[in-house]
């Protein structure tokens, strides 16, 4: 039976199993971050980011970190957290970020319904990606197959490193109840 996290791809089930993050994962996850951000193409972070900064936020106190692993190395991290703090508190969100290597594999996807699975599982009612970038339609065409939808544009509100100010996107899905 395929689990949140499983995925086939390209003929074959690459096992790809997910776990919370530890200390021990730091060095990984910095790896990661450093390399996605630096593309400046997805990410709003600046691109010069410290690692100290970088994981001061990925491992935030208010944050659920998780690390994606493949033949026991680590090709992916998400967080998740509550997308507000107190009223708006049951609608959840998250960030992912997959190794430039390890992109094309079926990871960001097994690390998304892993993601909705706990997200439920926590008691959220819904999930909210406050900040995709238009360009970048590997999330887009990924977050619209598990059922996101587009609910507000932000014009011109991120500055791309090959096509200037690109439009983001807020998007939006309900939770089912955890059974």
């Amino acid at each position: 039976m395929t689990r949140p996290g499983d995925r086939r791809s390209n003929g074959w089930l690459q096992p790809l199993r997910i776990r919370r993050a530890t200390g021990k994962d730091r060095e990984a996850i910095w790896q990661i971050i450093h390399a996605v951000v630096s593309r400046r193409n997805t990410y709003a972070f600046n691109p010069d980011i410290s690692r100290r900064q970088a994981l001061a936020y990925w491992f935030s106190p208010k944050t659920r970190c998780y690390v994606a692993l493949s033949e026991q190395k680590i090709v992916g991290s998400y967080i998740l957290k509550a997308n507000q703090p107190g009223l708006g508190s049951h609608v959840a969100n998250a960030g992912f970020m997959v190794a430039p290597w390890a992109q094309g594999r079926g990871i960001g996807r097994g690390m998304a319904e892993h993601c909705l699975h706990e997200a439920t599982r926590l008691g959220y009612r819904a999930m909210q990606f406050n900040f995709v970038v238009s360009t970048n339609t590997t999330a887009l065409r990924l977050w619209k197959n598990l059922g996101f939808k587009i609910v507000g544009r932000l014009p011109s509100a991120f500055r791309h490193c090959r096509h200037g100010f690109v439009d983001v996107y807020v998007m939006y899905r309900k939770l089912r109840p955890a059974a």
